[in-house]
């Protein structure tokens, strides 16, 4: 394993001989570690006795060594390395990379327990990750305590084939979704290995998730006439998802394994994600009314011009101005009356421009009126025009 390529033991996987499911596909790992380091010590516990082997340099140092051992049942492995300078240029990994990696690994295998020790001098600094009901866990997490909708969540297995020509595989599903009008997060993971890009997962939750909500939008007609279909980007704006999945034969994008490109896991997933959310909208009827009412919320507002309807409530504003015999160019000069520019007033005398001059019972009466107008004329609370009112106050806030 250590001094040869290819030499792992996961190619019958299918065969349930040695692996049911493992990330690594070719052997190549174990042994392209040793032969970067500078040293790669081995050590195993197995069937009573312990291994050990030592390597400097991509050479075995010793032999392997053999002790039998009173630990009765213990089974495991240590493996120490460093990363070698004269094959890297740089051999600091930063911290994060491993709290990253290890927080990740917590999330697809529930219950088990993993402990990052961080050496300084002669003390450690010790960060522990664990979800005891995995992706499920993870889910609530990031959705917080106040979600649209609990946490949902399923599992199912599939065998099948990614062509005519090629054996059956076992895929292993599970997912865990809610949605959310305050987050949104979508991740995937194969054998345990974040896919960063996705591939075949992302294309089943595009699928299934529009596939169910459209459905249940035109059965209950809550589109209006000839309005369009909704989109997975107004589904993705609320939703909070994380798969897991599992096969004995996996295709990945690249040797990076940020993507994989199985057709069968994505068939199966597709069918397995309508399945379930079937069965959920009709076990849960209520929250199935709210999901679908915030995606066509979303819909909305992503076809929403912000600065154009800003621009309308603005000219409804003074055109009610107008109409109470305000100003609202002058009620604007007024506002800004009290505010001092310090680069104007720094400026030559020359270049100053004067102030239109009021009397105190003048700029009385503009603001009576202007005040008037706000407590009598404002926009209804939770409106559309309140709200872009709230975004006009922010900028005009922000922008001084």
């Amino acid at each position: 394993v250590f001094c040869e390529l290819y030499a792992g033991g996961k190619y019958k996987n299918g065969e349930g001989d040695n692996y049911e499911y493992s990330l690594g596909l070719n052997g190549l790992g174990s042994c392209a570690t040793q032969y970067a380091s500078e040293y790669f010590d081995a050590t195993i516990y197995r069937d009573g006795s312990k291994y050990t082997l030592h390597f400097e340099k991509g050479e075995n140092i010793g032999g392997l060594h053999k002790e039998p051992t009173d630990r009765g049942r213990k089974t495991g492995s240590t493996f120490r390395w460093k990363p070698d300078l004269e094959v890297f240029t740089d051999i600091d990994i930063p911290l994060d990379y491993y709290l990253d990696v290890l927080k990740r690994q917590a999330i697809v295998n529930p219950g088990v327990l993993f402990v990052l020790r961080d050496q300084h001098g002669r003390e450690f600094e010790t960060e522990e990750f664990r979800y005891e009901n995995g992706i499920a866990d993870y889910v609530q997490e990031v959705a917080g305590e106040d979600p649209l909708t609990p946490v949902f969540s399923c599992e199912s297995e599939a065998v099948g084939r990614d062509r005519e020509d090629q054996p059956d595989y076992k895929v292993r599903m599970s997912a865990a979704f809610c949605f959310s009008n305050k987050v949104q997060l979508l991740e995937y993971y194969h054998n345990s290995s974040w896919l960063e890009h996705g591939g075949s997962p992302e294309h089943a939750v595009r699928t299934a998730f529009v596939y169910q909500i459209n459905k249940y939008l035109k059965e209950k007609n809550l589109y209006k006439k000839g309005e369009s279909a909704i989109s997975f980007q107004d589904v993705q704006d609320c939703l909070v998802y994380v798969s897991s999945s599992f096969s004995t034969r996996t295709s990945y994008e690249n040797q990076t394994k940020k993507a994989i490109t199985n057709k069968f896991v994505s068939q199966a997933m597709t069918d397995f994600l309508k399945h379930y959310l079937e069965v959920y909208f009709l076990e849960k009827p209520e929250e199935a009314q709210k999901i679908c009412q915030q995606v066509l919320i979303n819909k909305h507002i992503d076809k929403m011009d912000i600065d154009a309807q800003i621009k309308k409530n603005l000219e409804k504003r003074d055109a009610k101005l107008r109409k109470q015999g305000i100003d609202p160019a002058k009620l604007n000069n007024y506002a800004n009356m009290s505010t001092r520019n310090v680069k104007t007033s720094s400026a030559p005398a020359a270049t100053k421009a004067k102030a239109p001059s009021m009397t105190q019972e003048q700029k009385e009466e503009a603001m009576r009126k202007a005040t008037e107008y706000y407590n009598k004329n404002a926009a209804k609370p939770g409106s559309l025009a309140s709200k872009a009112n709230m975004v006009r106050d922010y900028n005009e806030k922000n922008n001084k």
